[in-house]
């Protein structure tokens, strides 16, 4: 006699297999779908498009750097400097927050750089950089937590609270320069010290090489499952912790990236520059890289570095051209930018489906 657990038999799927699972079984569609997808022709064409992209920018940037005047390299080479900070913005942007003291973390870097070139005597130029991001994050770290904590205008007054007693050391610590600051030496390039003709041109390479590989490094970070979880904790944090996601946690990590990319920027900023002094942490620093932030806008990362490159040409012609109210002309172009790009340069490019 066949016992009732042998004589029943599932029914056959749709498909035609007999014992298969069937086709609208909601766990395979699920499961399955993100795997066609990601093996698919057109998403190995898109994975490998934006390091393409990235190459061919970087590629582009070194030969017109090497023919262009100095002023110009300077100029691109502090924009990317400063589009580092800028980018750490806009990592906290995209999950509604805007910090107004990211100078605290430019300072740090800045001034993690020119200490250990001139106390410990460390010139490498790209080993001074990372320190600064490293030194950066570690000093950010105790402040991650309690910052994840709040939004809006709390978050940015404590932001800026943190900046403002950078600055309040900076200015009364001999160790760091006092109010005048202090002077740093040409810094070396893996052992090798260039030429007085060409310092210029490595750093600028050197800053743009970084800032291209730390676009890259956002993009695949804000394309990510917690980089998503960060843009849809921007819509409704709610939601998003009920399925399951840190909203705090994923603020935390945002920052702590922030203050790694300011921390970078500070350091190559200051090398280039050849000086550090407390204004680098002050209020109105840090309300120059929001300005780049909101210009840019939250949804491209190659916008962030044009904003940066736009906001130096044009405090550069308008401090030349208007000298006493070259302020007027940046607040201006900022009315005009909000007023028909309320999305940011990004914007330009970035498709309805990228919005």
């Amino acid at each position: 006699m066949t016992p009732p657990e042998a004589a029943w038999r599932p029914p056959p799927s749709q498909g035609g297999n007999a014992g298969g699972p069937a086709q609208s079984d909601p766990r395979h569609s699920l499961e399955d779908a993100p795997l066609q997808r990601r093996d698919s022709p057109r998403a190995m064409r898109s994975r490998w498009r934006i390091p393409a992209f990235g190459l061919a920018a970087f590629a582009l940037l070194a030969v017109v750097g090497f023919f262009a005047p100095k002023w110009l390299t300077y100029l691109i080479t502090m924009s990317a400097g400063n589009g580092l900070v800028s980018l750490g913005i806009v990592t906290l942007m995209r999950g509604g927050v805007v910090p107004f003291g990211q100078g605290m973390v430019f300072a740090i870097g800045g001034y993690t750089a020119a200490l250990l070139f001139n106390k410990l005597g460390v010139t490498d130029a790209l080993g001074l950089a990372l320190a600064g991001g490293v030194a950066a994050t570690l000093i950010a770290l105790p402040f991650a937590p309690l910052l994840a904590r709040y939004r809006g205008i709390f978050f940015a007054m404590l932001t800026l609270a943190l900046s403002m007693v950078t600055y309040g050391l900076g200015m009364k610590l001999d160790m760091l320069g006092g109010s005048d600051g202090f002077n740093v030496g040409r810094a070396t390039v893996f052992g090798w010290r260039p030429p007085d003709a060409q310092l210029g041109y490595v750093l600028y390479l050197l800053t743009v090489g970084v800032a291209t590989v730390m676009a890259l490094l956002a993009r695949v970070y804000f394309d990510s499952t917690r980089g998503l979880v960060t843009l849809a904790a921007r819509d409704n944090e709610l939601r998003v912790e009920y399925l399951g996601g840190s909203v705090r946690h994923a603020m935390a990590v945002n920052f702590l990236i922030a203050a790694f990319c300011g921390g970078i920027g500070g350091a190559l900023v200051v090398l280039s520059l050849g000086h550090i002094e407390p204004q680098f942490s002050y209020w109105t620093t840090s309300g120059e890289f929001v300005f780049v932030a909101i210009l840019a806008g939250w949804q491209s990362v190659a916008a962030v570095f044009v904003a940066s490159t736009v906001l130096e040409v044009v405090r550069s012609f308008s401090s030349a051209y208007f000298p006493n109210t070259w302020q007027l002309a940046l607040g201006l172009f900022l009315l005009f930018v909000i007023r028909f790009l309320p999305r940011g340069i990004g914007s330009l490019w970035i498709g309805r489906s990228g919005r």
